[in-house]
């Protein structure tokens, strides 16, 4: 925003007069923009701490001309935060069939650990301050410290499929699909607060609008999605896809304007009006449609269709599929590197994990894990804040 550039010129043209035109030795590393860290003069890190609660990420409406263009601006490759940039690069996979995590080193493609978690284990989360991994299994949640590789006691909670956090950072939102709820718990402790009844069944995945102040979530079970109020704890919206509809993951374009759900039972990609929570078109991609991962310039949304065994591109300036990726297996959920040249796979029915190029979109390595991998977490990943699921950064 142009107001906050110019706050930031005067002191340093100050600074400047008084040293006599001196440059800081240290280099600043990131893309510029509103958004971006400032480096301090002679500051010893290229990235300043953030507070510990940041301002929540202002709405991304077209008639508002000083909101910044991008909500992820912020998770550019190479742009860690100081709390997560001297974490050791690994790739966390549950085995919903199995009772652990395999850890697997990035750079050499290995499993190094497998990490008891549990039974059935479905999703590794980061926590909000980025200081912990939640995996959800059906008996709780069992943090793992990403520093050292071991995890801590399991926190019962009936049955958590998800967990995100909201935008400010304090609240927990867990997903309880057997239960038909959002639970709203304590972020460190999980420790319980409240409950929203959410009116359809199958909760399944979300996401934040630009605000952070609504909350989107499927609901696979009948085909409907459900609109959160995350401040007042309250349903204030539902809507209906279309028969056969089973709606899996949900991801906000870059703009703030448009929520995309990936649809298993119609195959393809929905698009959501974020302001007037209505569909605005489709985008068939292929069978089996789950999984939603932006590129890490934000130009691309790599989609999984499991039952096509590939990855389509959609692009989110021409809101239509540009491409498409042929894969070995049927891939089921993913994530992106954080230099953003590798899309990382799990694949349920074989087994194993696949690691494919960005840039050629051809597998480079396939490694085998334990059994039934499903939503795995690359970690460290760019990004201030977690909004939780197995990564969903601002």
């Amino acid at each position: 925003m142009s107001g906050g550039r110019a706050t930031i010129a005067v002191p340093l043209a100050a600074v400047a007069m008084l040293m006599g035109g001196c440059r800081s030795p240290v280099p600043f590393h990131g893309r510029p923009g509103p958004d971006a860290p400032v480096l301090a003069l002679g500051g010893p890190e290229p990235y300043i701490r953030p507070p510990h609660r940041p301002a929540p990420v202002v709405d991304q409406r077209r008639d508002l001309p000083d909101a910044p263009h991008d909500v992820y601006a912020a998770t550019q490759a190479g742009m860690l935060s100081p709390a997560a940039r001297r974490l050791p690069l690994r790739v966390y996979v549950p085995d919903s069939r199995g009772i652990g995590v395999d850890v697997i080193d990035a750079k050499t493609y290995h499993v190094i650990r497998r990490i008891p978690a549990g039974r059935a284990p479905q999703q590794v989360v980061p926590s909000w301050d980025l200081q912990t991994l939640w995996v959800t299994e059906p008996g709780g949640l069992v943090p793992i410290n990403p520093r050292t590789g071991t995890e801590g006691r399991t926190v019962p909670v009936a049955a958590p499929f998800d967990l995100y956090f909201s935008v400010d950072g304090r609240d927990a939102l867990v997903m309880s699909a057997r239960l038909g709820r959002i639970e709203i718990r304590d972020p460190h402790t999980m420790r319980l607060r409240s409950a929203v009844q959410v009116p359809c069944p199958g909760l399944t995945h979300a996401d934040f609008s630009a605000s952070g102040s609504t909350l989107v979530v499927g609901c696979a079970g009948s085909g409907w999605l459900a609109r959160v109020d995350v401040a007042r704890h309250r349903v204030t919206g539902t809507l209906r896809l279309a028969a056969g509809a089973r709606p899996q993951d949900v991801r906000l374009s870059p703009d703030g304007t448009t929520f995309y759900v990936a649809d298993m039972g119609r195959g393809g990609v929905w698009m959501i009006d974020a302001v007037r929570f209505r569909t605005v078109g489709f985008i068939p991609t292929g069978r089996g449609a789950h999984g939603l991962y932006p590129s890490r310039d934000a130009g691309l949304l790599y989609v999984t269709n499991s039952g096509e065994r590939t990855v389509s591109l959609i692009s989110f300036a021409q809101r239509r599929a540009v491409g498409s990726w042929r894969v070995p297996t049927a891939p089921d959920m993913g994530s992106v590197s954080a230099d953003g040249r590798l899309l990382w796979l799990s694949a349920r029915g074989d087994d194993a994990v696949f690691v494919v190029s960005t840039r050629t979109g051809r597998p480079v390595r396939r490694i085998p894990v334990g059994a039934g991998p499903h939503g795995l977490c690359v970690y460290p990943q760019p990004g201030r804040f977690s909004l939780g699921h197995t990564g969903i950064y601002r």
